[in-house]
């Protein structure tokens, strides 16, 4: 490994815990926070499988750790709208020219810190209709741009299910969406490479080490200074991957 590869890892696993930390603080998505830190050293297609393979682990630690929450109803009508639209999402995302992709991506993210502000005003039905709306969306975007969590949770948060029952259940709603989009990039000719292949087990344990911080810091830090932080710094990013693809 070269002595610039060797420090774009360390880059990353510092600011892959720090992602982590900040958005378990600040109530970002983990991958709304590192693909934009990716993409400053790897192209598209390969940001999206190796934060995809961080996130699909996340998922695993949520359902594994609360699966006696689990809802199999919400997981199946969420589940099977976003398994097809993720599949398709994650179709075009190693068909586009990697540019058009970089775009998208910048506009998901600029959309997603705009709606995070302005959610509260958004009230949406409880209804199986809406389940499955909400399921596709979140999956085709999800397949599309690694972003998602966001749509899912506008959706879901209308069940007001206990704590412990939202957190098994998102996470098993995201391990389906995400595995198929994982497959669908892999099978697209998506690859991470030696290097990332070696450091992948050490961004994943990243994430864990921050999440676990992020945690306990939500109580005794002002969250909403960290949020406008996070927030301009995707916004400046969103900008960049529109503009300077």
């Amino acid at each position: 490994m070269s002595t610039v590869m060797e420090t774009i890892i360390l880059l990353l696993l510092v600011s892959t815990f720090i992602a982590s930390m900040f958005g378990t603080l600040t109530g970002f998505g983990i991958s709304t926070v590192l693909i934009p830190i990716f993409m400053l050293f790897f192209p598209p297609p390969v940001t999206l499988l190796m934060v995809g393979l961080i996130h699909w682990f996340n998922n695993v630690w949520r359902v594994t750790l609360f699966r006696k929450g689990l809802v199999y109803k919400l997981v199946l009508y969420f589940g099977v709208p976003g398994i097809l639209l993720s599949y398709t999402g994650a179709r075009l995302s190693v068909e586009v020219p990697h540019d058009l992709l970089a775009r998208a991506i910048g506009i998901v993210i600029l959309l997603y810190v705009i709606f995070i502000h302005v959610k509260e005003s958004f009230k949406v039905r409880v209804s199986k209709k809406n389940a499955l709306l909400g399921g596709g969306m979140y999956g085709f975007s999800s397949g599309l741009t690694g972003i998602g969590g966001e749509i899912r949770s506008m959706f879901l948060l209308a069940y007001k299910l206990p704590k412990s029952v939202y957190i098994a259940t998102t996470g098993a709603i995201s391990l389906t969406v995400d595995t198929t989009r994982l497959i669908t990039y892999v099978h697209g000719g998506a690859r991470l490479g030696t290097t990332l292949l070696y450091a992948s087990p050490f961004l994943i344990l990243a994430t864990l080490i921050g999440a676990y911080f992020g945690k306990n810091l939500v109580e005794k830090i002002p969250k909403e200074k960290f949020r406008m932080v996070v927030g301009i710094f995707l916004l400046l990013m969103a900008v960049k991957m529109i503009v300077w693809p």
